[in-house]
């Protein structure tokens, strides 16, 4: 197998699988003879040797796994109009306007007035995430605030197919003078893939409305507001060891004040703070200026996720330092606490029983039970000596309160470089219990790594290759192609 590896390294992708292929098809020529023992157990597996790494790139949480169809619900993108647009039929005059005075809630402020002079309907569409997909006969419960500021107008809700045929709508009459909710749930005539809301103010007069929110009612457990039924099934599907959330990257962000605070991501979802994701501007081929962070899939909703697929959850924090590939920004030493308490937080709001602080907010949110958190990675893949001596404060005192939580230390971007190798050196005498490894190469690398983990020290940390993703090009580059020689790699 060494003189296999050694040839594979030095031939092409191509002809490496050329080369694998035949010497299968010669093992399968040959007579062979296989002895199975069905009373003596083999080694045993470890129920996490597989997992999913989830972060929300891609649209992964915003307009994927969190059945949210709104684009934009609550008017809080900086271009606030982002997602909609004005319906203003020829006959029709008024005014749309984003405002922040007398908000339903402070913590997202902004919301729309829709004016309209009654000559014709007048109003706005949202897009949705690329469009809206609507299923016949399948019911979406829209939801929204509302109040009447002039006139006595009503205001007619509809789903829209591509073709601009409407599907399914209501209108709601005798609208409130003081911000309430309203709901309705509509359920479409016929499938479409890009639909879209209309919000249409009839009559003369003037309404505010905010947090526009389409969900389908079917999602995963039935839960309001919750996760796509399809899509956690998929997950479930692959019967998954642990659950790691929610980065990658977005831990870090570019900057200290864009990384991922988890307690800004649990409680109502009104008061969960909009934050760019960094994905919307790290690749200039790949621009996506209308990629946002509701939060609507906070870390209450990750832990519910990995108990749901009986997976153990594996979450990871910032350590103090932004995204080393774009501004590096570091906490100084002696304001970590910080940090470090956000730490110890999370531990209590997972483990700790309702009668702690934030272990009784877990349970406020509908948990009383623990999640039984058993493991915590501390950065992402951060490198150099400014993460080891951040990894160090953390590890201390997280071992010192809660000695039985496995710590996660990261092993840098890069499998084999010159980071990798001083991580290793350095994070040996902390004893880590697991250490992150990133593997981000050509294919042919992959099929180079037969031996890779054979001289690991069996009594050191354990290895946990967190995220690994072969290359077809090269790393991050804008011609890189989802290949076959790239998932026979991987």
């Amino acid at each position: 197998m060494k003189m296999l590896a050694t040839e594979l390294a030095g031939l092409g992708m191509r002809q490496a699988i050329v080369y694998l292929l035949s010497g299968l098809c010669c093992l399968h020529a040959a007579d062979v003879k296989v002895t199975v023992d069905l009373a003596k157990r083999g080694p045993r597996i470890s129920p996490t040797m597989w997992g999913i790494f989830f972060e929300d790139i891609n649209f992964g949480a915003d307009g994927g796994l969190y059945a949210e169809m709104v684009k934009n619900r609550g008017f809080e993108f900086p271009d606030a109009l982002m997602g909609w647009w004005v319906i203003s039929p020829s006959l029709a005059k008024g005014s749309v306007a984003v405002l922040e005075t007398d908000p339903p809630d402070l913590d997202n402020p902004h919301y729309l007035r829709i004016r309209s002079e009654g000559t014709a309907i007048y109003g706005v569409a949202n897009e949705g995430f690329r469009g809206m997909g609507f299923r016949s006969n399948q019911a979406y419960r829209l939801s929204f605030y509302v109040r009447r500021v002039e006139g006595n107008p009503t205001l007619l809700v509809e789903l829209v197919a591509n073709d601009g045929v409407v599907l399914a709508w209501h209108r709601f009459q005798d609208l409130p003078r003081q911000w309430e909710q309203h709901t309705v749930e509509l359920v479409p005539t016929e499938t479409d893939s890009r639909g879209r809301l209309n919000m249409l103010v009839e009559g003369r007069g003037v309404i505010d409305i905010d947090f526009v929110s389409l969900f389908p009612t079917n999602t995963w457990k039935g839960r309001p507001g919750g996760l796509r039924a399809d899509l956690v099934l998929a997950l479930a599907d692959l019967k998954p060891g642990f659950l790691r959330f929610p980065g990658g990257c977005i831990v870090e962000g570019s900057h200290l004040d864009r990384r991922y605070q988890w307690k800004k991501t649990i409680g109502p979802v009104t008061k969960r703070r909009l934050l760019v994701n960094r994905w919307n501007y790290e690749f200039k081929h790949r621009p996506t200026p209308d990629y946002y962070q509701t939060f609507g899939l906070g870390f209450f909703e990750y832990f519910q996720l990995a108990e749901d697929l009986h997976a153990e959850p594996l979450p990871i924090l910032n350590c103090g330092m932004a995204c080393q590939f774009n501004s590096g920004e570091l906490c100084p030493l002696d304001e970590l606490d910080e940090y470090i308490q956000d730490a110890l937080d999370l531990i209590e709001f997972a483990n700790g029983s309702i009668t702690s602080k934030w272990g009784a907010i877990r349970a406020q949110l509908g948990h009383p039970e623990p999640f039984n958190l058993k493991m915590l990675g501390i950065g992402n893949e951060q490198w150099g000596p400014q993460y080891i001596e951040r990894y160090e404060r953390f590890a201390r005192v997280i071992k010192e309160r809660y000695p039985e939580i496995k710590l996660v230390a990261a092993a840098g971007p890069a499998p084999a470089d010159e980071r990798f190798q001083f991580l290793w050196e350095k994070l040996l005498p902390l004893r880590p219990d697991i250490i992150d490894e990133h593997c981000y190469a050509r294919p042919i690398w992959f099929l180079a790594q037969f031996h890779r983990y054979d001289t690991y020290d069996r009594n050191g940390p354990k290895v946990f290759m967190g995220e690994f993703a072969a290359q077809s090009v090269a790393i991050a580059s804008p011609r890189n192609k989802n290949t076959l020689e790239c998932a026979l790699a991987e």
